[in-house]
């Protein structure tokens, strides 16, 4: 593991979020000139930044993206250990923007990857603590990039594609892992890939069978009264690291509802506060790994 080194910012760190576009002018595969199909990055910085940096991925089945609470609430969770926070607004199925999505938004999230480590100057990052983190079909996404990333970057003049797009670690949240039937969430399903998939594009993107050996360090959070996202995502993903022998991390709490993002907001629980504690396990792991400092 790396040392855990303060950084210093080449610029004073602006404490409001800072919205930037993905891509210079028009986005690889995009179909229309809609807000859609303009990925972005909105940027979270910590007054001290510890070098650490996460990608994340909102939910939302590929059809919309859940950006308070599994956006801006996570970003701030972050902001306050000293990690940057970037939240990505990946491409996603609406009426200007009609599906399948194929490799859009994996392109998207490669994409901030590699401009997180772009511009690691400027936000005071260490270019080799880059991870990225995603909840539901936002997990799908994020499990997508950390096992799809040996596919060299765009061939154009754009400097940021020379950077490395795999992650150094990557965080699930309740996230869709496969897209067999029985296991998979239907609607991200149909929005990423269309109604009758080809065999070989399910097996694809199912990132239980994608794992490598040099995939990044996992951590997974479920639990096992996620009826919209059955916890068998998440089980055959930790096998699949484990088989590989991917360092992995995973809980798998009893309550709890899909979609509650940080465990802490009643909008989302319902009133189940059990799984409030999911995000200090996170604290821990990621201390562990030598991502955030230990306590003095």
């Amino acid at each position: 593991m790396l040392p855990l080194l303060l950084l210093t910012a080449t610029a004073a760190a602006d404490p409001a979020p800072q919205t930037f576009p993905l891509w210079p002018g028009k986005a690889p595969l995009a179909v229309s000139d809609s807000p859609t199909d303009k990925p972005e990055l909105t940027a979270y910085r910590p007054e001290k930044p510890n070098g650490t940096a996460v990608v994340v991925c909102p939910g939302g089945g590929y059809g919309f993206l859940a950006n308070d609470h599994e956006g801006k609430q996570v970003a701030e969770f972050f902001v306050k250990q000293g990690v940057t926070a970037f939240v990505l607004k990946y491409r996603i199925v609406t009426k200007d923007r009609p599906g399948p999505l194929g490799e859009a938004p994996l392109l998207d999230a490669q994409r901030a990857i590699r401009l997180v480590r772009a511009k690691a100057k400027d936000y005071a990052i260490d270019p080799r603590r880059v991870g990225i983190m995603g909840f539901s079909a936002g997990g799908h996404l994020a499990s997508t990039a950390a096992t799809h990333y040996e596919k060299a970057g765009l061939k154009n003049d754009d400097d940021v594609e020379k950077e490395s797009c795999r992650p150094d670690f990557v965080i699930l949240a309740y996230p869709v892992i496969s897209m067999e039937d029985g296991v998979t969430h239907g609607g991200s399903r149909k929005n990423l890939l269309g109604d009758k998939p080809d065999a070989k594009l399910i097996e694809l993107y199912s990132n239980e069978k994608q794992v490598k050996k040099d995939g990044p360090p996992a951590f997974i959070f479920h639990t096992s009264a996620d009826t919209a996202v059955v916890p068998e995502n998440a089980v055959r993903f930790y096998l699949a690291c484990k088989k590989a022998g991917v360092p992995v991390e995973m809980h798998i709490y009893e309550k709890g509802r899909h979609g509650v993002g940080l465990g802490s907001d009643p909008k989302w629980t319902g009133g189940e506060n059990s799984v409030g504690t999911w995000p200090d396990r996170l604290s821990d792991w990621l201390t562990a790994r030598e991502l955030l400092p230990k306590a003095k």
